[in-house]
């Protein structure tokens, strides 16, 4: 049984995914909660679909998505605040005009400016492709996601759940709402290479939403969430291992079992009680 669990990281490439795909579940499954209950689902996608050009772009000059990933990130949280401030369209309205225009400028960009990208990993994910390079640029944006957090929590838990009570107290929310955007922009674009723009969505919201149907308090649902998320990068990178399937198919595959697994334990304690 050990030499089975062992088996896989007697290669390098598998020790360099586990790594990563522990920080990407770390990362995406600690922001899950507050983005699950700021109902930010169809942010986060459009935060992953506008990737598409800065990483076109950064692949004609050279630059790895890693190399990309914090200027991508901060850039991407900033325009999607601006225009979602200062327009009267509706939240939902500018977030999609951005999720669809981005992602086609994407594609338009990668045919001119003629860049080899493969866009089934990308979409979907290469975790087993990861380079060292890119193990540390993927630690050293969750050990900033968890450090950022660990300093602003009880201001960014105050403003998830009262924003009008926290401007009232004298926080400065619209700091805490970039603050907020730029961290997801940031777990959302390191996590690219694990499960892709496609899945990445599925990685931030599922072990949030599965944690919350097991617990009623918030701290705890966060425990609970990083527990299931990090579970579903490695039981998804086991499965595409010894069973030669996709990783980041596999990771959300994962992910959605729970789901389903904390689903039926929370109706069967309603009916109990």
């Amino acid at each position: 049984m050990i030499e089975a669990i062992l088996e896989p990281f007697k290669y390098d490439f598998m020790i360099r995914s586990l790594v990563t795909a522990i920080a990407s579940g770390t990362m995406l499954s600690l922001l899950g909660p507050f983005a699950v209950n700021r109902n930010m689902g169809f942010m986060a996608d459009a935060m992953a679909h506008a990737t598409l050009p800065i990483i076109a772009v950064g692949v004609f000059f050279g630059f790895s998505i890693s190399e990309l990933g914090v200027p991508a990130s901060v850039l991407i949280a900033i325009f999607l605040g601006f225009i979602i401030k200062n327009t009267n369209i509706g939240e939902d309205t500018a977030i999609g005009i951005i999720f669809s225009s981005f992602f086609a400028l994407g594609f338009v960009l990668i045919s001119i400016l003629d860049v080899t990208i493969n866009l089934e990993d990308l979409l979907f994910g290469q975790i087993l492709a990861v380079s060292t390079f890119d193990v540390f640029i993927v630690v050293g944006m969750c050990l900033v996601v968890l450090g950022t957090m660990i300093i602003f929590y009880k201001q960014l838990l105050f403003y998830s759940f009262d924003p009008i009570g926290a401007e009232v107290k004298g926080l400065n929310i619209s700091f805490l709402n970039y603050l907020f955007m730029i961290l997801l922009s940031v777990a959302i674009v390191a996590s690219l290479q694990t499960v892709g723009i496609i899945l990445v969505l599925s990685m931030l919201l599922i072990p949030a939403a599965a944690s919350k149907l097991v617990t009623n308090t918030f701290n705890s649902s966060i425990r609970i969430s990083i527990v299931f998320g990090v579970f579903s990068s490695v039981t998804g990178l086991y499965l595409s291992y010894f069973f030669n399937l996709p990783s980041g198919p596999s990771m959300s595959l994962v992910a959605t079992s729970i789901f389903g697994l904390s689903f039926m334990i929370s109706k069967i304690k309603r009916v109990k009680t």
